[in-house]
């Protein structure tokens, strides 16, 4: 369990993630935990925006429109689900929200797979 800044930086609550897939069967909440992250990542453009923030270490949402083909109310949509999963940080600066990879999350997810 953990928090986390939502897309406004107001403090959430994560379910923490996760116990290893392939050390012992999961638990229900652990299951639960990652399934979320996987289903956020799952999708096609969230999996690219995801990639274009790791690969940028930070990245203005007003950056993402034209990389991604897509709007900015679809990118605003997509960030928050990735944000929601604990895999996103925002900072509001402005009119625009900079997002960066939670690395603790990702580091939580890889253990979980195994890696």
């Amino acid at each position: 369990m953990g928090t986390r800044a939502d897309r406004t930086g107001a403090a959430a609550t994560t379910v923490g993630c996760c116990g290893s897939v392939v050390e012992a069967p999961l638990g229900e909440a652990d299951a639960t935990g990652l399934a979320q992250v996987l289903a956020a990542l799952a999708d096609p453009v969230r999996l690219r925006l995801f990639s274009l923030v790791a690969a940028r270490g930070e990245v203005c949402s007003c950056d993402l429109e034209g990389p991604l083909g897509r709007s900015q109310p679809t990118v605003s949509h997509h960030t928050k689900i990735l944000a929601d999963a604990g895999l996103l940080a925002g900072e509001r600066r402005g009119r625009w929200t900079w997002w960066r990879i939670v690395p603790e999350r990702l580091h939580d997810v890889r253990r979980a797979l195994g890696g």
